[in-house]
Protein backbone atom coordinates (compact mmCIF):
# COMPACT_ATOMS: atom_id res chain seq x y z
CA UNK A 1 0.00 0.00 0.00
CA UNK A 2 1.68 3.49 -1.03
CA UNK A 3 0.99 6.43 1.28
CA UNK A 4 -2.39 8.40 1.53
CA UNK A 5 -2.68 11.86 -0.76
CA UNK A 6 -5.02 13.95 1.78
CA UNK A 7 -5.87 15.64 -1.63
CA UNK A 8 -7.20 11.60 -2.52
CA UNK A 9 -8.83 11.67 0.44
CA UNK A 10 -10.60 15.07 0.25
CA UNK A 11 -12.17 13.41 -2.87
CA UNK A 12 -13.19 10.34 -1.15
CA UNK A 13 -14.72 12.39 1.73
CA UNK A 14 -16.84 14.48 -1.41
CA UNK A 15 -18.16 11.96 -3.35
CA UNK A 16 -19.41 10.37 -0.10
CA UNK A 17 -21.12 13.22 1.28
CA UNK A 18 -22.57 14.21 -2.14
CA UNK A 19 -22.83 10.62 -3.55
CA UNK A 20 -21.57 11.65 -7.21
CA UNK A 21 -18.37 12.99 -9.16
CA UNK A 22 -20.16 16.28 -10.40
CA UNK A 23 -21.53 16.95 -6.66
CA UNK A 24 -17.61 16.44 -5.08
CA UNK A 25 -16.31 18.54 -8.29
CA UNK A 26 -18.38 21.32 -7.29
CA UNK A 27 -17.60 21.44 -3.39
CA UNK A 28 -14.04 21.18 -3.95
CA UNK A 29 -14.11 23.82 -6.73
CA UNK A 30 -12.16 21.25 -9.25
CA UNK A 31 -13.00 19.86 -12.49
CA UNK A 32 -14.87 16.36 -12.84
CA UNK A 33 -11.72 14.72 -14.19
CA UNK A 34 -9.86 15.42 -11.15
CA UNK A 35 -11.82 13.82 -8.78
CA UNK A 36 -12.66 10.97 -10.76
CA UNK A 37 -8.33 10.64 -11.41
CA UNK A 38 -7.94 10.91 -7.33
CA UNK A 39 -10.88 8.48 -6.63
CA UNK A 40 -9.26 5.91 -8.88
CA UNK A 41 -5.90 6.41 -7.59
CA UNK A 42 -6.93 6.28 -4.06
CA UNK A 43 -8.80 2.88 -4.69
CA UNK A 44 -5.81 1.35 -6.79
CA UNK A 45 -3.57 2.43 -4.20
CA UNK A 46 -5.83 0.59 -1.28
CA UNK A 47 -6.29 -1.92 -3.32
CA UNK A 48 -10.08 -1.85 -2.37
CA UNK A 49 -13.44 -0.66 -3.92
CA UNK A 50 -14.98 1.96 -1.98
CA UNK A 51 -17.75 3.11 -3.67
CA UNK A 52 -20.43 0.94 -6.15
CA UNK A 53 -21.12 2.98 -8.83
CA UNK A 54 -24.92 2.85 -10.02
CA UNK A 55 -26.84 5.23 -12.49
CA UNK A 56 -28.77 7.33 -9.42
CA UNK A 57 -24.86 8.00 -7.89
CA UNK A 58 -22.28 6.52 -5.86
CA UNK A 59 -22.99 4.09 -2.78
CA UNK A 60 -20.09 3.23 -0.53
CA UNK A 61 -18.85 -0.20 0.00
CA UNK A 62 -18.24 -1.72 3.33
CA UNK A 63 -14.51 -0.76 2.58
CA UNK A 64 -15.54 2.72 1.92
CA UNK A 65 -17.65 3.19 4.87
CA UNK A 66 -14.99 2.11 6.96
CA UNK A 67 -12.37 4.77 5.33
CA UNK A 68 -15.56 7.26 5.48
CA UNK A 69 -15.22 6.61 9.67
CA UNK A 70 -11.57 7.65 9.90
CA UNK A 71 -11.48 10.31 7.49
CA UNK A 72 -14.52 11.75 8.89
CA UNK A 73 -12.32 12.10 12.72
CA UNK A 74 -9.56 13.25 10.31
CA UNK A 75 -11.19 16.07 8.80
CA UNK A 76 -12.88 17.48 11.85
CA UNK A 77 -9.38 17.97 13.33
CA UNK A 78 -7.97 19.43 10.49
CA UNK A 79 -11.40 21.72 10.01
CA UNK A 80 -10.63 22.50 14.30
CA UNK A 81 -7.10 23.26 13.91
CA UNK A 82 -7.80 26.14 10.66
CA UNK A 83 -10.55 27.50 12.88
CA UNK A 84 -7.74 28.06 15.69
CA UNK A 85 -5.18 29.02 13.54
CA UNK A 86 -7.76 31.63 11.51
CA UNK A 87 -8.82 33.00 15.26
CA UNK A 88 -5.11 33.65 15.77
CA UNK A 89 -4.68 35.65 12.44
CA UNK A 90 -7.90 37.31 13.17
CA UNK A 91 -6.65 38.65 16.01
CA UNK A 92 -4.68 42.48 15.23
CA UNK A 93 -1.64 41.71 17.49
CA UNK A 94 1.56 40.22 17.10
CA UNK A 95 4.64 41.30 15.22
CA UNK A 96 4.93 43.10 11.58
CA UNK A 97 7.87 44.06 9.83
CA UNK A 98 7.91 46.58 7.52
CA UNK A 99 11.09 47.48 4.54
CA UNK A 100 10.71 50.92 3.18
CA UNK A 101 13.72 53.72 2.43
CA UNK A 102 15.10 55.87 4.49
CA UNK A 103 13.35 58.44 2.60
CA UNK A 104 9.84 57.75 3.28
CA UNK A 105 10.10 56.70 6.94
CA UNK A 106 11.69 60.20 7.61
CA UNK A 107 9.11 62.11 5.10
CA UNK A 108 6.00 60.49 5.46
CA UNK A 109 5.55 57.10 7.22
CA UNK A 110 5.66 57.96 10.54
CA UNK A 111 2.57 59.57 11.38
CA UNK A 112 1.20 57.11 9.77
CA UNK A 113 2.52 53.95 11.68
CA UNK A 114 1.69 56.04 14.83
CA UNK A 115 -2.10 56.42 13.84
CA UNK A 116 -1.98 52.86 13.14
CA UNK A 117 -0.32 51.82 16.34
CA UNK A 118 -2.86 53.89 18.02
CA UNK A 119 -5.67 52.16 16.76
CA UNK A 120 -4.07 48.62 16.89
CA UNK A 121 -2.02 48.96 20.21
CA UNK A 122 -1.38 44.86 19.97
CA UNK A 123 0.32 45.18 17.12
CA UNK A 124 4.01 45.55 17.25
CA UNK A 125 6.00 47.25 14.18
CA UNK A 126 9.36 46.52 12.84
CA UNK A 127 10.92 48.87 10.52
CA UNK A 128 13.63 47.94 8.32
CA UNK A 129 15.30 50.51 6.35
CA UNK A 130 16.71 49.50 3.03
CA UNK A 131 16.73 51.22 -0.45
CA UNK A 132 16.24 48.02 -2.75
CA UNK A 133 13.68 44.91 -2.50
CA UNK A 134 14.13 42.72 0.49
CA UNK A 135 13.06 39.61 -0.49
CA UNK A 136 9.29 38.67 1.14
CA UNK A 137 9.29 35.72 0.08
CA UNK A 138 12.15 34.94 2.77
CA UNK A 139 10.31 36.82 5.29
CA UNK A 140 13.05 39.33 5.72
CA UNK A 141 9.66 41.50 5.68
CA UNK A 142 5.76 41.23 6.05
CA UNK A 143 5.23 44.76 3.97
CA UNK A 144 7.14 46.55 1.61
CA UNK A 145 5.79 50.66 0.93
CA UNK A 146 8.08 51.08 -2.02
CA UNK A 147 8.69 53.99 -4.54
CA UNK A 148 9.19 52.10 -7.70
CA UNK A 149 7.91 51.98 -11.51
CA UNK A 150 8.73 48.26 -12.05
CA UNK A 151 7.89 46.87 -8.58
CA UNK A 152 8.75 43.26 -8.58
CA UNK A 153 6.38 40.61 -9.99
CA UNK A 154 6.37 38.41 -6.82
CA UNK A 155 4.48 40.94 -4.85
CA UNK A 156 0.87 41.90 -4.84
CA UNK A 157 -0.29 45.57 -3.94
CA UNK A 158 -1.72 48.66 -5.07
CA UNK A 159 -0.40 51.63 -6.38
CA UNK A 160 -1.43 54.68 -3.92
CA UNK A 161 -0.15 57.16 -6.12
CA UNK A 162 2.78 58.98 -7.35
CA UNK A 163 5.65 61.20 -5.80
CA UNK A 164 7.15 64.13 -7.63
CA UNK A 165 11.26 64.90 -7.58
CA UNK A 166 12.60 68.33 -8.77
CA UNK A 167 16.23 69.72 -9.31
CA UNK A 168 17.13 72.03 -5.99
CA UNK A 169 20.09 73.73 -4.85
CA UNK A 170 21.33 75.45 -1.98
CA UNK A 171 21.46 79.67 -1.67
CA UNK A 172 24.47 79.69 -0.65
CA UNK A 173 25.48 77.35 -4.52
CA UNK A 174 23.29 79.41 -5.93
CA UNK A 175 25.39 82.67 -4.98
CA UNK A 176 28.36 81.04 -6.25
CA UNK A 177 27.08 79.89 -9.63
CA UNK A 178 25.70 83.42 -10.59
CA UNK A 179 29.47 85.34 -9.45
CA UNK A 180 30.62 82.74 -11.89
CA UNK A 181 27.85 84.09 -15.16
CA UNK A 182 26.58 80.47 -15.34
CA UNK A 183 22.90 80.64 -15.86
CA UNK A 184 20.73 78.06 -13.26
CA UNK A 185 19.33 76.33 -16.35
CA UNK A 186 22.44 74.99 -17.88
CA UNK A 187 22.36 71.79 -16.28
CA UNK A 188 25.62 70.42 -18.22
CA UNK A 189 27.53 73.23 -16.33
CA UNK A 190 26.64 72.83 -12.75
CA UNK A 191 28.00 70.52 -10.03
CA UNK A 192 25.80 67.72 -9.63
CA UNK A 193 24.74 65.66 -5.92
CA UNK A 194 23.59 62.27 -8.34
CA UNK A 195 22.37 58.73 -6.87
CA UNK A 196 24.62 56.26 -6.42
CA UNK A 197 24.20 52.64 -9.04
CA UNK A 198 21.59 51.05 -6.22
CA UNK A 199 19.34 54.02 -7.17
CA UNK A 200 19.92 53.93 -10.90
CA UNK A 201 16.61 52.19 -11.59
CA UNK A 202 15.46 56.17 -10.66
CA UNK A 203 14.09 58.16 -13.78
CA UNK A 204 15.94 61.51 -12.30
CA UNK A 205 19.43 58.96 -12.05
CA UNK A 206 18.44 57.83 -15.58
CA UNK A 207 18.66 61.86 -17.02
CA UNK A 208 21.34 62.63 -14.60
CA UNK A 209 23.84 59.32 -16.67
CA UNK A 210 22.08 61.24 -20.23
CA UNK A 211 22.57 64.51 -19.75
CA UNK A 212 25.30 65.40 -17.14
CA UNK A 213 28.94 64.67 -17.73
CA UNK A 214 30.59 62.52 -15.68
CA UNK A 215 33.00 64.93 -14.14
CA UNK A 216 30.73 67.49 -12.84
CA UNK A 217 29.23 64.86 -10.14
CA UNK A 218 30.50 66.02 -6.76
CA UNK A 219 28.90 63.35 -4.72
CA UNK A 220 26.99 59.83 -5.29
CA UNK A 221 24.78 58.38 -2.54
CA UNK A 222 22.68 55.60 -2.17
CA UNK A 223 20.00 57.62 -0.17
CA UNK A 224 18.30 60.51 -0.87
CA UNK A 225 18.12 61.91 2.55
CA UNK A 226 22.14 62.45 2.31
CA UNK A 227 22.19 63.83 -1.57
CA UNK A 228 19.56 66.14 0.18
CA UNK A 229 21.92 67.06 2.95
CA UNK A 230 24.52 67.51 0.26
CA UNK A 231 22.78 69.61 -1.39
CA UNK A 232 21.98 71.77 2.23
CA UNK A 233 25.54 71.94 2.50
CA UNK A 234 26.50 73.71 -0.91
CA UNK A 235 27.54 70.95 -3.24
CA UNK A 236 25.66 71.11 -6.06
CA UNK A 237 22.04 70.69 -7.73
CA UNK A 238 20.56 67.59 -6.65
CA UNK A 239 17.66 66.09 -7.91
CA UNK A 240 15.21 65.15 -4.49
CA UNK A 241 11.90 64.26 -3.82
CA UNK A 242 9.98 67.50 -3.20
CA UNK A 243 8.68 66.52 0.00
CA UNK A 244 11.77 66.05 1.21
CA UNK A 245 13.45 69.92 -0.25
CA UNK A 246 10.34 72.15 -0.17
CA UNK A 247 10.09 72.28 3.72
CA UNK A 248 13.70 73.31 3.42
CA UNK A 249 14.45 76.92 3.57
CA UNK A 250 17.95 76.74 2.76
CA UNK A 251 17.27 75.15 -0.65
CA UNK A 252 15.39 76.67 -3.89
CA UNK A 253 14.02 74.36 -6.63
CA UNK A 254 15.18 75.52 -9.95
CA UNK A 255 12.63 74.10 -12.32
CA UNK A 256 9.07 72.59 -11.86
CA UNK A 257 8.63 68.86 -11.18
CA UNK A 258 7.90 66.59 -14.77
CA UNK A 259 5.61 63.96 -14.57
CA UNK A 260 8.23 62.17 -16.21
CA UNK A 261 10.04 62.33 -13.41
CA UNK A 262 7.47 60.97 -10.87
CA UNK A 263 7.85 57.53 -9.41
CA UNK A 264 4.59 55.60 -8.12
CA UNK A 265 4.28 54.21 -4.54
CA UNK A 266 3.37 51.00 -3.94
CA UNK A 267 2.33 48.99 -0.73
CA UNK A 268 3.42 45.24 -1.66
CA UNK A 269 3.34 42.20 0.70
CA UNK A 270 3.88 38.67 -0.63
CA UNK A 271 0.72 36.76 -2.07
CA UNK A 272 0.89 33.76 0.64
CA UNK A 273 0.93 37.07 3.20
CA UNK A 274 -2.24 39.35 2.23
CA UNK A 275 -4.56 37.66 4.56
CA UNK A 276 -2.95 37.24 7.60
CA UNK A 277 -5.08 39.62 9.38
CA UNK A 278 -2.65 42.47 11.17
CA UNK A 279 -1.08 42.32 7.75
CA UNK A 280 -3.98 43.09 5.72
CA UNK A 281 -5.01 45.73 7.83
CA UNK A 282 -1.88 47.44 7.69
CA UNK A 283 -1.51 47.55 3.88
CA UNK A 284 -5.34 48.88 3.78
CA UNK A 285 -4.09 51.14 6.67
CA UNK A 286 -0.95 52.49 4.73
CA UNK A 287 -3.04 52.63 1.07
CA UNK A 288 -5.67 54.81 2.57
CA UNK A 289 -3.30 57.32 4.43
CA UNK A 290 -1.11 57.99 1.41
CA UNK A 291 -3.65 58.03 -0.75
CA UNK A 292 -4.75 61.51 1.07
CA UNK A 293 -1.58 62.88 1.61
CA UNK A 294 -0.93 66.20 0.42
CA UNK A 295 2.82 64.64 -0.92
CA UNK A 296 1.18 61.72 -3.14
CA UNK A 297 0.19 63.02 -6.27
CA UNK A 298 -2.73 60.87 -8.00
CA UNK A 299 -1.65 58.32 -9.93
Amino acid sequence: MHKLDWEDLRCFAAVSRGGSISAAARELGVNHSTVLRRLDGLEQSLGVRLFERFQSGYVLTSAGELLHDHTGEVEERIETAQRALGGLDAELSGVVRLTTTDTLAHGLLMPILQRFRQRHPAVQLQLVLNNSFLNLTRREADIAVRPSNTPPDALVGRKAGVVASAFYASRAYLKELDKQGIARDDWAAQRWVAPDESLSHLSMAKWIAAHVPPQHIALRADSLLAMRDAALAGMGVAPLLCMLAEGERKLVRLAAPEPRFHTQLWVLSHRDLKRVARIKALTQFLYDELRENAHVLPA
